[in-house]
């Protein structure tokens, strides 16, 4: 039988783990509770203790439970939290997990669920649930459900949402997961945008007719910060990041940011990979209204009402190409950088709407003078979409992965 870990403070909120405990047993699952909490006595005997929580994170719940140490109490906790769960996934005894909170509960049982490997079932109901969870869910697959009210008592609608969460975990749990394929391919990673699709599906295909399977990432903030987890992790044997957009919003302070080391989990892993200043002509913001004073004279395009992209000029494009030779240059196996000289994105090809080639340059010549000596730049008098720059890219890398022994 599958079990549900379900973690929470059971002193301040036992009856309602009681009640999602329940819900989920009724569906043919067993459950194994771990209490959190650090303050009052739980409402109901849990099959982990607080006490075992706080000496798995080093501390002492007597000390912790005075309350005078909130900060103390809640690092020990999520410490503690982690381990535990990360023990009972290893020993099998975990299928799917769930927890329910504010933003102090989110906070702990997130850091054990951001521990369990992609693919392992996790739910969230949380107070912040409708909002930027980004630092709650780091780059795995937590599911989070908003709580609508406070995570504080049984009434018309939290029970509701609860059964949602009950319903929402029992079944990530239950449904028949894919079969493994009998003979593995090896993962490369590609990053993506709407204005580098034609270039990177081409490329993808290329890849897959030579035997790989190409993992495909939005260059959307998460989706770099996510991929570049499972760079880091070990899942991919090459990388072809031909959208590095996600450096423009670092820059510009747009929404998709992926923080200012994005580009370097792959050449710091030593994979073979092919770096490439995809969309770095926009940095993205959402609806026209939430661009920044100081851009609104500067070349805006709706993309959507939800997205508004920046046209980035020189100086932003000048740091960029900074950026992604500091990425380049930390690469410990085979890396080459191509550059497409007739421009980085749909938007930034001749006659539209982004076409700045002297802001394109400007990129180019950063990373040309940045770059430390022996890694290969290739110049390519070609739009990112052209079909054969795609080409470029995907057999530039199959080059390099044949310079490297292939990993699992």
């Amino acid at each position: 039988m599958k079990t549900v870990v379900i973690v929470g403070a059971l002193d301040t909120k036992g009856k309602e783990f009681a009640y999602v405990k329940d819900l989920i047993e009724k569906e043919g699952l067993k459950t194994l509770v771990v209490d959190f909490g650090v303050m009052g006595k739980p409402d109901f005997p849990p099959d982990v203790t607080r006490e075992e929580v706080a000496r798995q994170g080093g501390g002492d719940l007597g000390a912790l439970a005075s309350g005078q140490h909130k900060d103390a109490a809640m690092k020990t906790m999520a410490a503690g939290l982690k381990a535990v769960v990360s023990q009972l996934y290893a020993e099998g005894k975990l299928d799917g997990i769930i927890g329910m909170g504010g933003s102090g509960g989110t906070s702990i049982a997130t850091t054990a669920m951001r521990a369990l490997p992609v693919g392992v079932p996790k739910v969230m109901v949380s107070t912040v649930g409708g909002g930027d969870v980004s630092a709650y869910t780091g780059a795995k697959d937590i599911s989070f459900i908003p709580s609508i009210v406070d995570v504080a008592g049984l009434n018309s609608i939290s029970r509701v949402i609860f059964a949602n969460g009950a319903g929402a975990i029992a079944g990530m749990v239950k449904v028949e997961k894919p079969a493994a394929p009998t003979s593995e391919k090896p993962l490369v990673a590609a990053s993506m945008f709407g204005n580098t699709t034609p270039c990177v599906d081409r490329a993808r295909g290329v890849l897959e007719d030579a035997g790989y399977e190409v993992l495909v990432f939005h260059a959307t903030g998460a989706g770099g910060r996510t991929m570049e987890s499972l760079v880091s992790d070990g899942y991919m044997v090459g990388m072809l990041d031909i959208t590095t957009t996600e450096l423009a919003d670092d820059v510009c302070g747009g929404v998709f940011s992926a923080g200012p080391e994005r580009g370097q989990a792959a050449p710091r892993k030593g994979i073979p990979t092919v770096l490439v200043p995809g969309c770095v002509d926009m940095a993205n913001f959402g609806g026209i209204d939430t661009v920044p004073e100081k851009y609104r004279s500067r070349n805006l395009y709706e993309w959507n009402p939800n997205v508004t992209l920046l046209r980035t000029n020189v100086e932003e494009n000048r740091m960029m190409g900074e950026k992604l030779a500091v990425a380049a240059n930390m690469a410990a196996g085979p890396i080459a950088v191509i550059l497409p000289l007739k421009g980085v994105s749909m938007l930034d090809s001749q006659g539209e709407r982004f076409w700045d080639p002297e802001a394109d340059r400007a990129c180019y010549d950063a990373i040309r003078k940045n770059l430390r000596p022996g890694i290969q730049v290739i110049e390519s008098d070609l739009n990112i979409n052209d079909p054969e720059f795609a080409d470029l890219c995907a057999n530039t890398l199959l080059k390099l992965l044949q310079k490297e022994p292939q990993r699992s």
